[in-house]
């Protein structure tokens, strides 16, 4: 039976995780310069699933897609391979109750030889008595037989071994559980590190953007076309960029360590990104489809019924406690006083028990079964109620964050043309270099507000794929790479 502990583990482990990740991804997209290395859910040492085993550094730059680091992860994650060992035990519990319906098969041979003190037995001042020595023996003795014991009968145990039996169910399916939040994390911490990566593309082509017009201000003040405000200005804008741009690089070297950590890589591997996350609209898909789909494959709510009906086999078998139990006994070798005289012996027995009075002690397993028992149908119907609502804002996020995609895509393009013209406004010396400051950060503005809506919208993707449990399946549907 899985144990209450790996239980709550699993579920801390999920609720950090998914809840966290549904709030960043909410509300990212308000961000301007986040730091997701040291924002990011997954950087809690607390958390099993961001840590990992890590594997051996290698040599030279290595490339790494999605599909690749869900790989490494489903092999190296530390939540993954707590799970597993959480099953092994689950299973050992199971073969424990088993234990007490299986024959017990034994054999104990033994020899001995004793000398006996008659006054030590209780038979003081007898030897003296009988002017015999108080010392009797030795006495030899020699016994070889192999017994068994086998429960014909016990209405208690055949439920306890039934009720395990469900528990390792609901830990097989918390393991595939396991994969799916792997998957979820894994995909996380990758599309951040992809968000970061564009980032820097993107503040390098602002750096450059900013360095012409800052030439270009200061070759104007030199001509005497300009006044000296507007080679500062240019100045100041071509600083802050360049800040922008130390930031982004900082971010993503942090992040490629949390996605190292989260699947198995050394912290100090080299890596290259494969997969960027362009934009790949989805197939309508209503709320009815995904929630069936979700009641068949979530893994968890799967695990959490195993567990309800784990829980009504324990109950039985705590009011089997008031039955009787039939077993069988018996043994058969030799025994005699040495090993050369010993004859062939026997014993064969029926046992009846009936429990009479056990102090309360049924009345108690009855109770606490109950209330495992009622803690497990709530669990249930709540989990129920938590794929639905997972659906739907995985569903919500998904359709708010393609249409931001769109938006940001034309305010991109809005901006560039915004900036060319201001640029040519400044060459003609038309305007001065405010309004092309302000042409730039409009820029700046638009291309980080694409690159959020866009890692926003691959992050609701992954989180329809967890909420559906989908899993490995659901990456290959959605996310076809590059």
């Amino acid at each position: 039976m899985l144990s209450s502990g790996a239980l709550m583990r699993l579920l801390c482990a999920k609720a950090l995780i998914f809840g966290a990740l549904i709030s960043h991804a909410q509300n990212y997209s308000g961000a301007v310069s986040g730091t997701p290395g040291q924002s990011s859910p997954t950087g809690n040492g607390a958390n099993p699933y961001s840590g990992s085993v890590p594997t051996k550094l290698i040599a030279g730059r290595m490339p790494l897609s999605l599909e690749n680091a869900i790989d490494l992860g489903l092999k190296h994650n530390l939540g993954l391979l707590l799970s597993r060992t959480d099953t092994v035990a689950a299973r050992g519990q199971r073969w424990q109750e088993l234990s007490a319906l299986l024959p017990q098969v034994t054999a104990a041979p033994y020899v001995a030889e004793s000398k006996l003190n008659v006054d030590e037995l209780g038979f003081a001042g007898l030897a003296t008595l009988l002017h015999i020595s108080p010392s009797i023996g030795p006495f030899s003795y020699f016994d070889a037989r192999a017994g068994v014991n086998q429960s014909l009968f016990d209405w208690k145990s055949i439920n306890a071994a039934r009720a395990a039996s469900q528990s390792v169910k609901s830990a097989d399916y918390t393991l595939l559980d396991a994969h799916d939040l792997v998957v979820l994390t894994v995909g996380y911490v990758y599309f951040q590190a992809v968000a970061d990566e564009a980032r820097i593309a993107t503040d390098e082509a602002q750096v450059q953007t900013a360095q012409a017009l800052f030439d270009q201000a200061t070759d104007q003040v030199n001509a005497g076309t300009a006044a000296d405000i507007d080679a500062m200005r240019s100045q100041v804008e071509l600083q802050t960029r360049q800040q922008e741009l130390i930031q982004a690089k900082n971010d993503f070297a942090i992040q490629k360590i949390t996605v190292a950590r989260a699947i198995g890589l050394a912290p100090s591997q080299d890596f290259e990104l494969t997969d960027k996350s362009p934009y790949e609209p989805l197939e309508n898909m209503t709320v009815d489809e995904a929630l069936t789909r979700a009641y068949a494959s979530r893994s968890d709510y799967r695990a959490a019924e195993s567990t309800l009906r784990a829980a009504e086999l324990s109950r039985k078998a705590a009011v089997a406690g008031y039955f009787p139990s039939l077993s069988f006994g018996a043994d058969y070798g030799t025994g005699g006083a040495h090993p050369s005289d010993s004859t062939r012996v026997y014993d064969v027995r029926g046992t009846l028990s009936i429990p009479i009075f056990t102090g309360n002690s049924v009345h108690a397993d009855i109770q606490q079964a109950d209330a495992r028992l009622e803690q497990s149908r709530e669990q249930l119907d709540n989990l129920r109620a938590q794929v639905e609502a997972d659906v739907r804002t995985a569903l919500f996020n998904l359709q708010s964050s393609s249409e931001q995609v769109k938006v940001a895509q034309s305010n991109v393009a809005l901006a560039d043309e915004t900036l060319t013209q201001s640029r040519d406004r400044f060459t003609a010396g038309v305007t001065d270099t405010v309004e092309v400051v302000q042409s730039q950060e409009l820029v700046a503005s638009a291309h980080e507000q694409y690159i959020s809506s866009l890692y926003n919208y691959n992050f609701a993707k992954i989180s329809l794929i967890r909420a559906m449990g989908a899993g490995e399946q659901g990456v290959k549907e959605y996310f076809r790479g590059k």
